[in-house]
């Protein structure tokens, strides 16, 4: 058990969980007042192939000139390379004609996950490794805390594809602004964003293949608040079976977590360790016996509180293995609160 626990701990170290937590955790407390969704066209720049891309981004203000986001972007599926990741960034901004229209300029580390073809043997490979992201942005806001942007990115890796993408999205400003333009400064959240939370899921795991096998997936998740912005949650997840993988397992994880729209919409961001039993683990495909694995889990939620004990939560969790099962686990549930 000691040597499983010392793999579990080098893997999540190496796939980037903690080190993307600590830049969000060092840069503020996570009060991300802005929530926006963008889609468009990116171009792989080493091979000349083209794709569609999507990015969903939380953003706080650090004063008037200067913001901090937590994203994911989906760079598409260009020949060979099915490749997304979680990027942190750093924003500088200048505000024109009222505070209407922001202009801004990005950088920061990028983790990504690459679905690709083996060297030899399997028909695939899930890829991870460090890269940059730098971005260009303009926005728009209007008087009633939506904002309208367009945006590229560049993202530059030391061992996969670089690329270009372009996009155009639509945010929502979650705190209201105190005047039409991007928030400089939130106010502080004066509670915890949960106490204690008990929620059941069911939903689907797609495997990070060529092919997505799925299955059916379900979770039972206790979830308690440590801080007014860091939650901690312990769940037992059970992926279903797909032929490729049939995993359950205890995942644990810590999030940077913010309540809005008087408390009934939270969201977060977690990362953390996921202990699991795998029936058809590569490394005892043959034998086809249960075999203990340890990988990092990186998850992005949402909740709605419909009444005083009671919520709806989605999860979107990502599995990242060391054996090339890496999985998306897609989840909704209801939770109770007390």
């Amino acid at each position: 058990m000691a040597a499983f626990m010392q793999r579990a701990a080098g893997q999540i170290a190496r796939r980037g969980v903690l080190p993307l937590l600590i830049l969000g955790w060092l840069a503020a407390p996570a009060r991300a007042q802005e929530f926006c969704a963008l889609g468009g066209i990116l171009q792989d720049t080493s091979g000349g192939n083209s794709s569609s891309a999507w990015q969903l981004e939380y953003r706080q203000g650090l004063g008037e000139h200067f913001a901090f986001g937590i994203s994911y972007l989906n760079e598409g599926h260009v020949p060979s390379h099915h490749r997304d990741g979680n990027s942190a960034a750093l924003w500088a901004r200048t505000s024109l004609f009222d505070r209407k229209l922001s202009l801004e300029a990005g950088a920061g580390p990028y983790f990504f996950y690459d679905t690709t073809k083996a060297e030899a043997g399997a028909s695939f490979s899930d890829d991870h490794g460090w890269g940059a992201i730098f971005s260009l942005a303009a926005t728009w806001y209007t008087d009633h805390r939506w904002f309208f942007q367009l945006r590229n990115n560049w993202v530059e890796t030391f061992t996969s594809i670089d690329t270009f993408s372009t996009l155009v999205g639509i945010g929502y400003q979650l705190d209201p602004p105190p005047a039409p333009g991007a928030i400089a400064d939130p106010e502080p959240q004066p509670a915890t964003t949960t106490r204690n939370e008990l929620t059941f899921f069911a939903g689907q795991t797609i495997v990070n293949s060529f092919d997505s096998q799925h299955s059916t997936a379900l979770s039972l998740e206790y979830r308690r608040g440590l801080w007014r912005y860091l939650d901690w949650t312990v769940a037992w997840l059970h992926e279903g079976d797909n032929r490729l993988i049939r995993r359950n397992g205890i995942a644990s994880q810590l999030w940077l977590v913010r309540a809005f729209l008087a408390d009934r919409l939270a969201l977060g961001f977690g990362g953390g360790a996921y202990f699991a039993i795998d029936r058809y683990s590569q490394s005892a495909e043959s034998q086809q016996h249960d075999t203990e694995e340890a990988a990092a889990i990186v998850t992005m939620t949402g909740s709605y509180r419909l009444a005083r004990h009671w919520d709806l939560r989605t999860s979107w969790n990502r599995i990242v293995t060391n054996y090339d099962r890496d999985t998306d686990v897609i989840l909704g549930g209801i939770g109770y609160r007390f």
